[in-house]
Order: C-alpha cells, then structure tokens, then sequence
C-alpha cells in the first residue's frame, strides 16, 4: 500500500472499497510515524454487506469439489509468490518489521500454509464406514459451517489471516475478516490475489474498521455460523459473551505468558541465545514469545549475563534495513504500555539488567523500545503475572526441577512453554507437566504448518493450522442406513410391542 493511497480498505464481493463510516482511518508506518494510507473505516452497513456476500457465495463454494477447491489454493499460492516482495514491503512498513524478519519468516510462512492446505483441501476425513450395530451402515460427513467471521490481530496481519482464511475455505465454508485496523495492507492483498486465482467472489470478504464498530456487529450478526478471534484474554472474553446469545461456535487464540525452563545440566550458551531470540522475536509482539525465564541455581549467574549480552548485540534501526534486528512496537501508545510495565517493575524493586528506555536520536520518530532484561522480580509481581506483549524478559531462579516446574504452570496463561535440557526424562517430565497447547525442547517459538498452535486456560481454546484445525470449521454429520430389507425393523418392538406380545 502505497503513502497517502485511499481505494478503500473493504473487500466486499469481489470489489475492493470504501467503507461508510465517518471515522476516518490512517495506516502509520510506526518506524517513522508516516502516514501510509488514509481512507474510511467501515461501519455495520458494511458488515451486513458482507456478511450478505458470504452467504450467497457458500451454497457454489460448499458444493465444489475437494479437487475444485484444492486447485484454486494451489493457484492462490502461485499469485501470492508473484507478489511477495510487495506484500514484505506492505507488511514491513505496517507492523514495524524488520523487512528481515517478513522475508525469511511472514511472508514464506504464510505461502507455505497455502500449500499445506491446498493438499489438506482433498482430506477432509471422517471415521471409516461400517456396520457397527448389525443392522446399519453408518459413515460420518464432515461439512462446513456456513459463513465465518474472523478478526485478525495486527503483530501477524499476514499469517494469522492465514490462519484463519485457509482452513475455513478449504473445508468449504465463506469467510468475513477483520483485520486490524492499523495493519489492513496485506490483508486486502491477500484477498485480491484470491480473486486472481479464480476463487469465486464473496468466499473471502474484508472489513477493516475498530473491534467498537465492526468487530462487535461482525461478531454478533445473525447469519454468522462460527466466531474465530485472535488478540488478547480479556477482549477474547467480549468477543465470546457476545457470541454466546447467538450459540455461535467459538474459536479463540489469546494472550500468553510463556515460561522458559532452563534446567543445570542445559547447553547454557543455546539456552542464552535461545532466550534472546524468543524474547525478542517480532520486538517481543508475540503471544508465543519467551516472557519468564526459571534457570535452576547453578546456571542462574551466568545466563543472566550472556543473555544481557546477547541483548546489547541487538540492532534497532529503520525496518528497511536488512541488518536491523528489531523494529519499533506497533505504535506509540503500545510503547507507553510496555514501558508502564518496566518502570512499575523498577518501583516494586526489580532490577533493569539491561534496556528500560525508549530509542533516541534517529530512532525518536519511531515508537521503538530497547531490549530489556530484568531481575529480582517476584513471582508474583505484574512484571511475572501480565502478559507485556513487548521486548522483556524476566528472569528469576529456583532450587529443584519440582519447583522450576510449579512456578512455569503460575500463571493464568497456558499458549506456549519451553524446556532446556540434555536430559531426555527431565524433558519429558517437563512436557507432561507444562500446562501449555505447545511446549518446546531446546528450542523457542518454531511453528511448521502440519502442527496445530492454540492453548490451554486464559489462552483460549481451538487450533490454528495441522488437521486439528478443521475440528474448528467443520461440524460432524452422522449419516446411518438401515441393510434391513423389508419392512420389520426390531427396534420399533421396543417402543409398540406386536399383536401377540403384549
């Protein structure tokens, strides 16, 4: 998206829009604070419009073939490949990403889950037919919802998009997506390039405007089958009271705290970089990202020190610059949440290893925020308890693996989790004992498209991406046939005893 380009940010119907709300909304490139678009928000006219286009699409989509609908992703992929320099471009200068970041992680990742779910298209299965009461074959349909309504966060437009977007079509059913509205570029793109690959108008529809307005009719509205939101507990919290009244199928992928478990007979120098890699993964903008890290004793000194290290290495800069390692936060008034967390951290007695401080002189214009490592926090603190959603690591020690383990689970979250050791029964303890949807061994944040990614307590239920997620969008049919020939049926003798036997 180019600066200053107002064509409309909804997708509606096969035709890209303006929306009729009187709000107007500007897209900031956060590094820089530039406008890079100005247009209107939509308002609930546009979602019934929507809504009404997805309908009408899901009786021709629903019936088409699994071959039918596994062609147009592949073709969906073949478009997006075409026009990926534009969509790391757009999704760089939106999110505030190192252009690095959005080229060998977002954009790929994202055209990989088009592939994977070009071939899941055709494997939509169910369990195996068979005779199983004597007197019927039974077999089980799996057949779309109806119309999806999903909302989108802005730290992943893309690839959660994706996420969303993909199973739901290639099960079948039509889709409304809000994206954020500070990060609607890619988005819209994505839409676009569907309709050059041939999928049909109003299977992918796109409304972009404030969760008050647009997400709360999207979510409410009366011809929406099912409810997919990703974005933090207590909104998620909203988005499922309201979807409730209509008993609307719900699927929530929400914040987390993820602990990162460093146990003494760690490779400590993997374990140090592994922290500051998942600690500061998209400026620490992750729901997955490495937020509390438990090192036992031992090890505790020394990997505070390398990770503080590590963290000094790391570049801020412009997020053009292929050697920039850390973009800004999602805006200004993010970064003055972030750092509300540290410097309350510092009141109650942490102690700021490293960071704390927002980037000065040619960083200024930006909403950038240093890495920051902190210390003598206690377990029960904000800075350990809330999810920080920026570049911070906390890290406190503990005694025996019991311990490192219980304080892993305290928290209300359960997203994702990590274990460090060289030992394989500690790291299947830890597996069977983190109360979490992922939990990692020796590694940090890794996502492939076949393995599903939700979680467990305040962090939702429901999976993105694997097989599982089509549990979410698809619902379950049993179809049985009576082999009785004839017109006895033995069960109806349970119900009206035949003449002779009362």
């Amino acid at each position: 998206m180019s600066e200053g380009t107002i064509n409309g940010l909804q997708f509606i119907g096969g035709k890209r829009r303006r929306g009729s709300s009187q709000d107007p909304l500007t897209v900031i490139d956060p590094s820089n604070g530039r406008v890079l678009a100005e247009d209107d928000n939509a308002s609930p006219a546009e979602v019934d419009e929507a809504v009404d286009s997805a309908k009408a699409a899901f009786t021709g989509w629903s019936r088409a073939t699994p071959a039918e609908r596994s062609a147009a992703l592949w073709a969906l992929a073949g478009e997006l490949e075409t026009i990926s320099d534009e969509l790391i471009a757009t999704e760089s200068a939106e999110a505030g990403k190192p252009v690095r970041l959005a080229t060998e992680f977002d954009i790929p990742g994202s055209i990989d889950n088009v592939k994977y779910y070009a071939g899941l298209a055709r494997n939509l299965e169910g369990k195996a037919a068979g005779n199983y009461s004597g007197e019927h074959i039974s077999s089980i349909r799996r057949e779309p919802l109806g119309v999806i309504g999903s909302i989108a966060p802005w730290n992943y437009p893309l690839q959660v998009a994706m996420w969303k977007v993909l199973p739901a079509i290639a099960a079948g059913n039509t889709i409304v997506l809000k994206p954020s509205e500070l990060t609607p570029g890619t988005t819209l793109m994505l839409a676009e390039a569907a309709q050059r690959a041939g999928i049909p108008d109003g299977v992918i529809n796109v409304v972009t405007g404030t969760g008050e307005h647009v997400g709360d009719a999207l979510v409410g509205h009366k011809d929406v089958a099912m409810v997919s939101f990703t974005g933090s507990t207590a909104v998620g919290r909203r988005v499922a009271a309201r979807a409730a009244s209509d008993v609307k199928r719900v699927h929530l992928e929400l914040g987390g705290k993820a602990p990162f478990v460093v146990f003494d007979d760690a490779d400590l120098a993997a374990a140090a970089r592994g922290a500051m890699a998942a600690s500061l993964v998209n400026t620490g903008q992750d729901c997955t990202a490495a937020t509390r890290a438990y090192v036992q004793r031992p090890l505790y000194d020394a990997f505070v020190e390398a990770v503080a290290e590590h963290m000094r290495e790391a570049k801020l800069g412009p997020t053009s610059d292929p050697a920039t390692d850390l973009g800004p936060l999602i805006s200004m008034r993010h970064r003055e949440r972030v750092q509300g967390f540290v410097e309350r951290a510092r009141r109650d007695g942490a102690k700021i290893v490293v960071g704390g401080a927002i980037g000065d002189g040619e960083l200024s214009a930006g909403s950038y925020y240093q890495p920051t490592l902190i210390t003598n926090a206690d377990q029960k603190s904000e800075i350990v308890q809330s999810e920080v959603f920026g570049p911070v690591l906390t890290v406190l020690p503990f005694d025996d693996d019991e311990e490192g383990l219980e304080l892993a689970n305290d928290t209300p979250y359960g997203l994702s989790a990590s274990a460090w050791t060289s030992d394989i029964h500690r790291a299947q303890t830890a597996a069977d004992l983190i109360q979490a949807g992922c939990v990692w061994i020796n590694d940090h944040v890794s996502i492939i498209s076949e393995m599903p990614h939700g979680g467990y307590k305040l962090s939702g239920f429901g999976k993105d991406m694997s097989t599982y997620s089509f549990e979410e969008y698809t619902q379950i049919k049993h179809v049985m046939s009576s082999t009785v020939r004839g017109s006895h049926r033995a069960w109806n003798d349970v119900i009206v005893a035949p003449k002779g036997r009362q």
